[in-house]
């Protein structure tokens, strides 16, 4: 046991994994996000027909009205919590059941490619559940397997993250709503908030490897 604690706290305190693992929480909230919001606001996902068995089984899930809009709060409350770095373990775990769900659709469907992008979210949302491994490992063992005998410190997403987050949460949310409302400029309204996404993670790397040049020298 304390081999597996040690190779998994060697991997734990790596700090560019660390970083990847912050950002992959970013990319697989975005995923959610575009799907929940179209649920949430009573809109189709697909314009197949019903005369195909996948273009059928939306019609049905579309037709359910509420079942169909709590889908849609479901996706959008877990990328939220995704996204706020800190509910990132909670969110992720709920993220793991619903895309467990989504990719068993997938393949049981036979979505032409598809299974394999939904296929790659299930295995990143299971590397962050192994990447949280510390925190679930008492509902299996009372006494932990992963104990930190050296109570070396972890790193964590700073409060930086946790405004980025929210902020990027709030900018792709506000781009379907005002698309939905404005007649014209779609294009140039996408490219102005893919711009600001981009912008905010690229000063939120800046500024995380600014703070932690800072640290290193103190």
């Amino acid at each position: 046991m304390k081999t597996i604690a040690a190779f998994y706290y060697s991997i734990r305190t790596n700090y560019p994994l660390a970083i990847l693992v912050w950002l992959t929480r970013y990319l697989l909230a975005f995923a959610f996000i575009p799907s929940g919001m179209k649920k949430l606001l009573g809109e189709r996902f697909t314009s197949i027909g019903i005369d195909n068995p996948i273009g059928f089984f939306f019609e049905a899930l579309y037709r359910s009205g509420m079942y169909w809009n709590f889908l849609g709060w479901s996706q959008l409350i877990t990328a939220l919590l995704m996204m706020t770095q800190r509910f990132s373990t909670l969110g992720n775990l709920i993220y793991f059941f619903i895309i467990s769900n989504i990719c068993c659709i997938t393949i049981a469907m036979q979505f032409t490619g598809t299974w394999v992008i939904t296929s790659l979210m299930l295995f990143a949302s299971v590397c962050l559940l192994l990447w949280d491994a510390n925190k679930f490992q008492f509902i299996f063992t009372a006494s932990g397997f992963l104990n930190n005998h050296n109570e070396v410190k972890l790193p964590e997403a700073s409060r930086l993250w946790q405004i980025s987050g929210l902020i990027l949460f709030i900018l792709s949310v506000a781009y379907p709503l005002i698309e939905r409302v404005i007649t014209e400029g779609h294009l140039v309204l996408f490219f102005v908030i893919f711009i600001a996404i981009l912008i905010t993670v690229t000063v939120t790397l800046f500024m995380e490897l600014k703070n932690k040049k800072a640290n290193t020298k103190n």
